[in-house]
């Protein structure tokens, strides 16, 4: 039978990382190339009593919920989210399925096909699926470490007209890049300004390394309360501080808005899992969340370190990169004569992988660069880890090219 798909399936492509993942599921291999956590790090012991709270009170907790989610804890991710200078009300909170499934909903009831959206370059992959499967016209802004150039931006809000903003600000995915205060200041400006919504991506900011200059920041959705509010619909997740098999994250934003994402939750999915939500706040009632966060900061600032150590003794020709200061990831890019898609099955038939930087670009990418994922492999395998990828790298300089050796790094 043919099946005749929609388009939006028909726009719908694979996820490369996930493809890339199933790659990694042979024993030997190294990943990293998941945004995945340390699964050593999680707080086994505090979710599971949190559990055993729940499941040992009322048999209603196993019962349907409401849309918008579990109020007491909805009423405590609006009280974090006031500590952080994002002032909301639980009224203007809706527990999502992990923070993908707001930019899908928010998407679902804002896009229409053609619509343009706004994004950096690189970007969020998993964003720029959801946008292309909504037939978005997606338009890179220029930008630095320091986040979006307000000339560029400016001149694409005039071009453009878009609907939507999309940006992850803070130790961004994939470059681990954090914007100044002054870009910030100016994104939000300028889109108030030219009436476009900008959807702040969240998932990593809380996990901020010591001794950095660019922690601390405020939230773009901080910025615009300030102004007045309405311009920044923000959206998080526990899926890096807590666990993310609890697939529990939050949307908040204006209550016209939040309401109408609570409308399309409902035609998706009525409500995400009533249990984990009960869990996540029976956890948050009892256990120290901002000490546990505190610590995988300091391990995962100790694994970056680490790799970052590895790369520079290898002294690769052409190759730079910049340290985060927080979040999972190390950008790295190589001499211009690597292709890292071509690269990346001869690192993975020495045994580690990575995610090709092409992936990640809206337009023309930069297939020299790669994202290297820091938190999810013990640390004494780093080593390891890049040993073979310089193996990858030297059989792919036999192939003809250029030797990457030796070189200087900046």
């Amino acid at each position: 039978m043919n099946i005749a798909y929609s388009t939006m399936a028909q726009h719908l492509g694979s996820s490369a990382v996930r493809d890339i993942l199933k790659l990694t599921q042979r024993g030997n291999i190294i990943s990293l190339a998941g945004g995945l956590p340390a699964e050593d790090l999680f707080p086994l012991e505090a979710v599971r009593e949190a559990y055993s709270r729940v499941l040992s009170g009322h048999t209603s907790v196993l019962q349907y919920g409401v849309t918008e989610g579990y109020a007491p804890l909805r009423e405590k991710v609006a009280a974090r989210l006031s500590r952080q200078g994002i002032t909301v009300s639980s009224a203007e909170v809706v527990l999502t399925t992990g923070s993908q499934q707001s930019i899908d909903l928010l998407c679902r009831m804002l896009l229409d096909p053609g619509d343009t959206v706004l994004v950096e370059s690189p970007t969020y992959l998993a964003a720029l699926q959801v946008l292309g499967s909504y037939r978005a016209n997606i338009v890179p802004v220029a930008g630095d470490a320091d986040g979006m150039f307000p000339d560029d931006l400016e001149h694409k809000l005039r071009l453009h007209s878009p609907k939507l903003l999309y940006a992850v600000p803070t130790f961004g995915n994939p470059t681990g890049a954090t914007w100044s205060e002054e870009r910030r200041h100016s994104v939000v400006e300028l889109c108030r300004r030219y009436g476009t919504l900008i959807l702040e991506d969240n998932p990593y900011g809380e996990i901020a390394f010591e001794g950095g200059d660019r922690t601390g920041l405020p939230a773009l959705a901080a910025i615009d309360g300030r102004l007045g509010g309405g311009a920044v619909v923000y959206t998080g997740t526990f899926s890096k501080i807590v666990a993310p098999a609890l697939r529990t994250g939050w949307i908040a934003g204006n209550s016209e808005l939040v309401s109408a994402v609570a409308r399309a939750k409902q035609a998706a999915d009525l409500h995400s899992s009533t249990i984990d939500q009960r869990a996540l706040d029976e956890l948050m009632s009892g256990f120290d969340l901002d000490g546990h966060i505190a610590a995988i900061s300091r391990e995962y600032a100790a694994r970056m370190k680490a790799l970052s150590s590895e790369l520079r003794a290898r002294n690769w020709k052409g190759a730079h990169w910049e340290e985060p200061q927080g979040g999972m990831f190390l950008w790295l890019t190589l001499d211009k004569t690597v292709n890292t898609a071509k690269l990346l099955p001869l690192a993975v038939a020495r045994g580690v992988a990575f995610v090709p930087g092409e992936v990640f670009y809206p337009g023309e990418p930069d297939r020299s660069t790669m994202r290297l994922n820091f938190t999810h492999t013990p640390p004494q395998l780093l080593p390891l880890a890049v040993k073979r990828l310089d193996e990858a790298l030297e059989e792919w300089s036999g192939q003809g090219l250029e030797s990457l050796h030796p070189g200087s790094l900046c």
